[in-house]
């Protein structure tokens, strides 16, 4: 996500000069259960996903295209795991550029920039004063058509253009579900201590060529994108294991300017990245495909957290959007996972701070009623290091040592 100067001024003003009352049930400000009390006191509606315990909890907002805004694994006074903008959302401005709700996974469109942008209309320099959010993206709502015992479907159709002219109607499904322990551990091929705080979910998006007039290179291909945004620390690394046999470059780390080296650090050993988060330095790094494996997160060692992202990656020739702003030499040589730091901008100002880990799917390059789908998992596991050990040398080759005394 391309984040500049982001209307910080009028979310902070706004709750000092026109809030509504946040009339919560808890004064647990971090926890879970401040949150739902948080949305329910600004009369928005939410959707729960929990386990048979009640322990793993996930929360959604329909209003916010069917966005998950946070998740705890230890019942509603556990710790709440999203990244909410708090002030924007109690203010109840509404800006037609970007509302930087938060939410730790959120369904975006890509490219972000280039000739095929959704972010920019038809001939206009690609610089801040003219970057917009679609409202597809931003404001509006995503129906839900469904209901399973630990999931929820929404629907939404729509129409819509890029920067070089080209209108697209599509349709995008999205279903989230809430993952057990046995699906856990499945999924990642461990096992989970009985000591051990998890809250696990997934994702499956579905993007569907509704129009007459097949996507293609030349007219541009959306892609799907999806964000989380996380509460950062100055003891949170972000780690990406990379493809050691791939081509190319093995990190895109000039969105903002270079990433200072002593932020991010290439281990061509392990075949691992890490990245410092402590939400106070605006940084971006991304990983190309030829590079890309299908799992990556990050651990705070105060917290004892560990957050792991794992999304599908066809196999075969399939082609990234570039989501750079401006001129490209290649629209289709993009990143397919992503992570941002915040921190102040030059003006001096900041939304968050908060983290972002996202992954993207390839162009969706689909004749008419063809279908791209993009499935994603989020794991948060919180608990003791000796507990915590064994699953990172499983998943990543590496002593938990090695993410935490990096930086």
């Amino acid at each position: 996500m391309k984040i500049r100067d982001i209307l910080i001024c009028a979310g902070i003003c706004g709750l000092l000069c026109s809030c509504r009352t946040v009339d919560t049930t808890t004064d647990m400000i971090g926890t879970y259960q401040y949150d739902v009390d948080f949305f329910r006191s600004q009369k928005i509606e939410t959707l729960e996903l929990a386990s048979v315990d009640g322990q793993a909890r996930v929360l959604i907002v329909p209003d916010y295209q069917a966005r998950v805004m946070t998740s705890t694994a230890a019942g509603t006074a556990g710790e709440s795991y999203g990244w909410i903008n708090h002030a924007l959302i109690a203010s109840g401005e509404i800006s037609d550029q970007f509302n930087p709700f938060g939410g730790e996974e959120r369904f975006w469109l890509g490219p972000e920039g280039g000739k095929f942008s959704w972010y920019f209309k038809p001939g206009e320099e690609q610089v801040y004063a003219n970057w917009r959010v679609p409202p597809l993206l931003d404001t509006e709502s995503f129906p839900l058509i469904g209901r399973g015992v630990r999931s929820y479907t929404f629907n939404k159709k729509a129409t819509l253009g890029n920067a070089s002219g080209t209108e697209f109607q599509m349709e995008i499904e999205r279903k989230i579900s809430l993952l057990n322990s046995a699906q856990t551990e499945e999924s990642l091929g461990v096992k989970l201590g009985a000591e051990l705080k998890t809250v696990a979910y997934e994702t499956e998006n579905i993007l569907t060529n509704r129009g007459r007039e097949a996507w293609s290179r030349e007219s541009g291909l959306p892609s799907i994108w999806l964000l989380g945004m996380f509460n950062p620390s100055r003891t949170t690394t972000v780690f990406i294991p990379y493809n050691k046999e791939g081509g190319g470059r093995i990190v895109n780390d000039e969105y903002f300017g270079k990433v200072p080296a002593e932020r991010l650090i290439v281990d061509e050993a392990e075949g691992i990245i890490y990245f410092k988060i402590d939400g106070e330095c605006r940084t971006k790094i991304g990983l190309p495909a030829q590079r890309a494996l299908e799992i990556c997160g990050s651990y705070d060692s105060e917290k004892k957290l560990l957050t792991l992202l794992r999304y599908t990656l066809p196999e075969g020739e399939v082609h990234y959007v570039n989501g750079q702003w401006g001129e490209q030499e290649d629209p289709f040589n993009g990143d397919v996972i992503n992570s941002y730091n915040d921190g102040p901008t030059d003006a001096g100002t900041i939304m968050g701070p908060f983290y972002e880990i996202e992954s993207s799917s390839p162009g969706a390059e689909l004749r008419p009623g063809e279908s791209l789908t993009h499935t994603q998992q989020v794991f948060h596991i919180q608990g003791e290091e000796a507990q915590i050990e064994p699953i990172v040398r499983k998943l990543l080759g590496i002593g938990l040592k090695s993410i935490t005394e990096r930086f």
